[in-house]
């Protein structure tokens, strides 16, 4: 019953975004997909929305800090095969990023908070927001079709990169690096 409350959910979704980006505007039109993955050009990029919860620790997070910094967020679940699969990837690809101003947040959606709990510890170091109604998915213009999915925000909180597949590192950290090497970090590095 989940899955399919959650695969009918990601497709109303996908629908309303397709809806609003096809509507004359340029965003997709100036986006190139191969493989799964959309990459938009700067000029053509939507802004995130606003992203703020509860972590899986149980504390606060509002995405609004990381200004300045590329964020990738990625949308998961301890129920998803994919995405354990991925999850080395990830964070190796954080590990190796992290010091040129580059910020990975995970959304664990519709999920238990003591199974996604679990599932984090001993792969991944950076933090999750717990969403179990994927309201953050909701939340994205360009949301994932499936979990597991991955969004890159640019350093001034927009969208530049959406991949609605797994991924492993040899396809995300060459996207990461190109969007980090877009404009400093906010310390001055590249």
């Amino acid at each position: 019953m989940r899955r399919a409350w959650l695969s009918a959910l990601l497709a109303l979704v996908t629908a309303v975004a397709v809806t609003g980006c096809s509507g004359g505007g340029t965003f997709e039109d100036d986006c190139e997909t191969r493989d799964g993955v959309l990459e938009c050009a700067p000029g053509t990029r939507a802004p995130a929305p606003k992203v703020a919860g509860e972590l899986l620790d149980g504390a606060r997070y509002d995405i609004a800090q990381e200004r300045g910094n590329v964020v990738v967020v990625n949308f998961w679940g301890s129920w998803c095969a994919p995405c354990v699969a991925e999850a080395d990837d990830l964070e190796s690809t954080y590990q190796a990023t992290r010091d040129k101003g580059v910020r990975f947040l995970g959304v664990n959606v519709n999920d238990g908070r003591d199974k996604a709990k679990a599932f984090e510890q001993g792969r991944v170091t950076y933090p999750s927001l717990f969403d179990p109604g994927s309201r953050v998915a909701l939340d994205f213009q360009v949301p994932p079709n499936s979990v597991p999915a991955t969004i890159v925000l640019d350093r001034d909180g927009r969208i530049a990169v959406v991949i609605r597949r797994g991924v492993t590192q040899d396809v995300l950290r060459p996207i990461v690096e190109r969007v980090a090497a877009e404009g400093p970090a906010p310390d001055g590095s590249r």
